[in-house]
């Protein structure tokens, strides 16, 4: 996930800049056209802000922020990546101690694809300024997208030793620990992290899955409910819900579930499966049908599917002959189940 660019560093860097030996004139002359810019970028007129920035520039070439702004007008509002680069570049010669174009200029990079020199723009931000939350939540962003875990824990790690209740940090360090095992302090930290944001849909779907994995149903069942509470579009939650009501004996709910989860999303197959597994148990059998069927229209390489339907042909309306043929499906799809292989086996002999 890609960060954003951030026009409210460059609107304090505004205050500070030298002039050399610029006339007062000149000088306030560029920065109003500075000014300018600023505010059109503020408001997305990016064209009209490159324009200023140029007429700035123009008359003091070593307005450092100028070209900083321009390298964010370029890249933000025009996509000129390579231009971009540029500006950031030059904003850098004239000021080495630049910490924000430094960042940007790795944004850059990682926008064109080039991994390591961004890391190296957003290690030279933070050698000047290393409390910098933005380059930190960069570069550990950064190293997540190229899957080196270690380095991404540890400069999360840093970033919540700077502010320790960094949302996006807490909620990435515990996806992390969580996929490395490491389920305690994943749950440390989401159980943090939903106590300082109790809207935190993503911490509570998360925190039902891990509980879910562990067995843990009814921790489970809560923490979805929480994420619908915080998000009721969660398409994800709607789904895990529904399992866990269905595996509860709560029929008409767990319906409800996967009802809502086909309504938000009606590509949904494995939806459509559960949905024909539910109205088996209920003893629906027209509408199980139309499930099975539905999901196997949406997703014809879908073993479970014809696995599903095969059963309810079988036990719920005793149709060996249509069982027999969907079986067969299942198994051409790479089904393994022994018992759906003896079957079709014994018929075959």
């Amino acid at each position: 996930m890609s960060r954003p660019w951030r026009m409210a560093l460059l609107l304090s860097a505004a205050l500070g800049f030298l002039w050399g030996g610029a006339t007062p004139t000149h000088a306030d002359e560029a920065k109003k056209y500075y000014q300018q810019a600023m505010a059109q970028a503020a408001q997305g007129k990016y064209d009209e802000a490159a324009e200023a920035l140029r007429k700035a520039i123009e008359i003091r070439p070593k307005y450092a922020e100028a070209h900083h702004l321009l390298g964010i007008v370029y890249a933000n509002g025009q996509r000129r990546l390579a231009d971009a680069a540029d500006s950031f570049k030059k904003a850098i010669t004239l000021n080495p101690n630049y910490a924000e174009a430094f960042y940007n200029l790795g944004l850059v990079y990682q926008g064109q694809g080039k991994f390591g020199e961004a890391e190296q723009e957003l290690k030279r931000a933070l050698a000047i300024h290393p409390k910098y939350e933005e380059a930190l939540l960069a570069l550990a962003q950064l190293y997540e997208r190229q899957q080196a875990a270690a380095q991404a824990m540890a400069t999360y790690g840093q970033l919540l030793a700077v502010k320790p209740d960094h949302a996006e940090a807490l909620y990435a360090l515990g996806y992390l620990y969580e996929s490395q095992g490491r389920s305690q302090e994943a749950k440390a930290l989401l159980r943090r992290l939903v106590t300082l944001q109790p809207a935190h849909a993503d911490a509570h779907y998360l925190l039902g899955t891990m509980a879910e994995k562990a067995n843990q149903a009814a921790e489970a069942e809560q923490a979805y409910r929480q994420a619908l509470a915080a998000r009721p579009d969660f398409v994800d939650a709607h789904y895990n819900l529904g399992f866990l009501l269905k595996a509860k004996g709560e029929l008409a709910a767990a319906v409800q579930e996967f009802q809502t989860v086909v309504k938000l999303k009606p590509d949904y197959a494995d939806a459509y499966v559960n949905l024909g597994v539910v109205y088996a148990m209920q003893r629906k059998f027209d509408a199980a049908e139309q499930a099975y069927e539905e999901a196997i229209r949406m997703r014809p390489t879908l073993a479970e599917a014809y696995y599903n339907l095969g059963v309810f042909y079988e036990f719920h309306l005793r149709d060996t002959t249509r069982a027999l043929v969907t079986y067969k499906k299942y198994l051409e799809l790479g089904g393994t189940d022994e018992r759906i292989q003896r079957i079709v086996q014994e018929v075959r002999q």
